[in-house]
């Protein structure tokens, strides 16, 4: 993983996101019911309170005490405890499924496009939609190179497309994403 990710608006934070598989499975675990770039920046505050990021660090925390860390203000997200669960067990699921190595998911046993969704979409927390935007996101942002991986990403997977955090990349696609999202939105409310 090597590109230079803009997708929080803090520079360290977006580091994190580019250095650490586990992390941007983790932004994306956070990302719903708060601003892209609040739950991708979830995973430095994480980090800043543990004196570092680790899948094995988490797994192995105390339940408790992690989803203390995770509500103390400012919050990792809206809803910290339960969102602190979940960065809880997905976690141990890497660590159990994948030794820890989050990377496993898209590389382990060189696997297509379908397989990564399919794996995707076994994660805690993890849906359909939310899938194919990690798919989409490692796609576009990550250079992934298994075959059919952009159908199986469906529409996040188009070229050119400005549907979800996969396709942002400055300030610009951030705005592009967000009045694709509210337009979307105003649309199934008038349905």
């Amino acid at each position: 993983m090597t590109p230079k990710l803009h997708l929080t608006g803090d520079p360290a934070a977006d580091k994190l996101l580019d250095d650490d598989p586990f992390a941007l499975l983790t932004g994306m675990l956070l990302d719903q019911q708060i601003a892209m770039e609040v739950a991708f920046a979830g995973p430095k505050k994480i980090a800043d309170r543990m004196g570092g990021f680790s899948v094995t660090k988490i797994a192995g925390a105390d339940l408790e005490e992690f989803v203390e860390l995770c509500v103390t203000k400012p919050a990792i997200h809206r809803y910290g405890g339960s969102m602190a669960r979940r960065v809880h067990t997905l976690a141990q699921y890497i660590v159990e499924n994948y030794d820890g190595r989050t990377e496993g998911i898209w590389t382990d046993g060189d696997p297509d496009g379908k397989e990564i969704l399919k794996r995707l979409k076994a994660l805690p927390g993890y849906g359909d939609q939310k899938a194919r935007i990690f798919l989409a996101l490692l796609g576009k942002q990550f250079g992934l190179g298994a075959p059919g991986w952009r159908e199986a990403a469906g529409a996040y997977g188009e070229e050119g497309a400005r549907r979800s955090i996969a396709d942002v990349v400055d300030e610009d696609t951030l705005g592009e994403v967000r009045a694709y999202k509210k337009a979307a939105k105003t649309a199934t409310k008038k349905a």
